[in-house]
Formats: C-alpha cells, structure tokens, sequence
C-alpha cells in the first residue's frame, strides 16, 4: 500500500471545523470538532483520489 502526505489546511468557525486539501481541488469538508474533521479530511482525500483512479 502506497502511503501519501498531503497539506490541509483546518480552520475554525462559529459553527465548528472546516478542512480543505488545497493538492485536491474541490477536496473539502467539515465537522464539529478537531478530531471529526481530521477524520473527515483523511476520509474526504481517500474519497477524491480513489474517484480520480476509477475515471
């Protein structure tokens, strides 16, 4: 299994987390804490370039 590093960029709000990838474009998600949106961004990442090698 090929492991990958990737740069996110979490930023809070009133309404919680929101993380973006910035390598991914239109790779970006959201959660009500730090650790629910660091899961969210791995799972988001994974998501994006699994739909990019099934293209």
């Amino acid at each position: 299994m090929n492991k990958f590093i990737f740069q996110v960029v979490i930023e809070k709000d009133s309404d919680g987390y929101f993380a973006s990838c910035p390598a991914l474009q239109g790779c970006y998600t959201q959660g009500d804490s730090y650790e629910e949106v660091l899961f969210n961004i791995e799972d988001a990442i994974r998501l994006h370039i699994q739909d990019r090698l099934d293209e």
